[in-house]
């Protein structure tokens, strides 16, 4: 047992400290930063006039008043949130001049239109980008509502119920246990949906990231012939099985790393705005969906690290490495695939098989669990596979691990490892 920590501890003290762990480390955590702080940044840059001043889009004064006029009293009626102003100027000459001195970012045109009782509206500018047009879409499109709904004869009391918004309310209901959790976009549903959206990433991260280190880590050793030391010191098994957990250790000290530095950066004080109007309360979500995480988290990344180190154990060289890893890493990639596209239907026929499937278990039956309400023998099962997958492929790893970490030279055959492996009992 002193053997096996002993294993660990090298392991991760090995692997902290190479440059590449460190700078890879440095460089996402920057790029997080980055991409956290990506607006405030932005905002430095286009200064405080920009960020305050509204655009000021011009039109032909006494051309289609009525909807000038509504157009004007609707952007006012914003007040600071208005991201545009209008300014009246006698004919389109003074329009394009106005453009050309930077007084105005475009201009209206409005146009009779037979039989319609709203004018056809042209936007001009030099730069067509941006949110402009898109603002005067969305206020025109009022404008021309208020405008017909006027002239309809309909009272004060009957535009505004015509126009009142329809609020949907939604509940999820369990016909295993008969309860109802009412939710919406920002209750528990939306919540679940985000928290299983981080789980599978991280899942994801943990396999795809720590566990190629693992089997990179074995063939280095190899390809070095210090394996041929270790082996005389340490069980070839109790290496595996220690290089497994202390890289579970090192993924799991990186992940946590990048979830700290995500948690700092939201927390400065400039981002505190952006939080102010998103209402997260984590104890909102079922407490048995956190310990569904843990498990599906820990099942998926042990099943898939005793593949890779089998796999990475038969190789002798590093450039061979990747080739050799590709069939695991496809299965690793096609549970990814399958828990984020699945995400818009978690009750497909695609998600409930492939939540029966150890490979792909961890990713499937988790969405299955935070998204929908499937019955409680159903998440045994999948987790049962899951751990007898574990047992079985974990056998099957010792042995071809036992036998590939002293073969040497071309990447030996299915045929040769399974005749090497007889002559090794577990």
């Amino acid at each position: 047992m002193s053997n096996f920590w002993n294993v660990v501890g090298f392991t991760v003290k090995n692997k902290i400290r190479t440059k590449s762990f460190i700078v890879t480390t440095v460089i996402i955590a920057a790029i997080m930063s980055l991409g956290v702080n990506l607006p405030f940044i932005i905002s430095q840059f286009t200064g405080d006039d920009a960020a305050t001043e509204s655009t000021v889009i011009g039109y032909v004064e006494n051309e289609a008043p009525q909807v000038t006029d509504a157009l004007t009293t609707y952007y006012n009626n914003l007040g600071e949130e208005a991201d545009l102003q209008l300014a009246g100027y006698a004919n389109e000459e003074a329009l394009r001049e106005a453009i050309s001195e930077g007084e105005i970012r475009g201009y209206l045109i409005f146009e009779e239109q037979a039989g319609q009782a709203f004018p056809a509206v042209t936007y001009k500018a030099e730069t067509l980008s941006g949110g402009s047009s898109v603002s005067l879409m969305s206020a025109l499109q009022t404008v021309r509502n208020d405008i017909i709904l006027e002239e309809s004869g309909l009272t004060a009391e009957q535009r505004a119920a015509l126009l009142e918004p329809i609020n949907l309310n939604s509940t999820q209901i369990s016909t295993e246990t008969g309860t109802e959790t009412v939710g919406g976009e920002t209750g528990p549903s939306g919540l679940a949906m985000g928290f299983v959206y981080v789980v599978i990433i991280l899942l994801f991260m943990g396999i795809f990231i720590t566990s190629q280190l693992i089997a990179t880590e074995v063939t280095s050793e190899k390809s070095s012939r210090v394996m041929e030391i270790l082996v005389t010191s340490v069980a070839p098994l109790t290496q595996m099985f220690g290089k497994i957990f202390g890289m579970f250790l090192v993924g799991t000290m990186q992940i946590g790393t990048f979830i700290l530095v995500f948690l700092i950066n939201v927390m400065l004080p400039h981002n505190q705005e952006m939080l102010a109007g998103i209402d997260i309360n984590l104890s909102e979500l079922d407490p048995m969906l956190y310990v569904y995480a843990i498990i599906f988290y820990f099942g998926g990344y042990f099943l898939f690290a005793t593949l890779f180190a089998a796999v990475g154990s038969i190789v002798s060289r590093t450039e061979d490495l990747a080739q050799a890893l590709t069939p695991v890493t496809i299965l690793s990639m096609a549970g990814f695939y399958i828990g984020i596209f699945g995400m818009t239907a978690p009750d497909s026929t695609l998600i409930q098989v492939a939540s029966y499937i150890p490979f792909f278990a961890p990713f499937a039956m988790f969405l299955r669990v935070g998204l929908t309400d499937p019955a409680l023998w159903e998440i045994a099962l999948s987790i049962g596979l899951l751990l007898v997958s574990i047992l079985i492929f974990g056998w099957l790893s010792a042995k071809i691990y036992r036998t590939g970490v002293l073969m040497y030279g071309k990447r030996p055959s299915w045929k040769e490892i399974r005749k090497a492996m007889k002559a090794y009992k577990i």
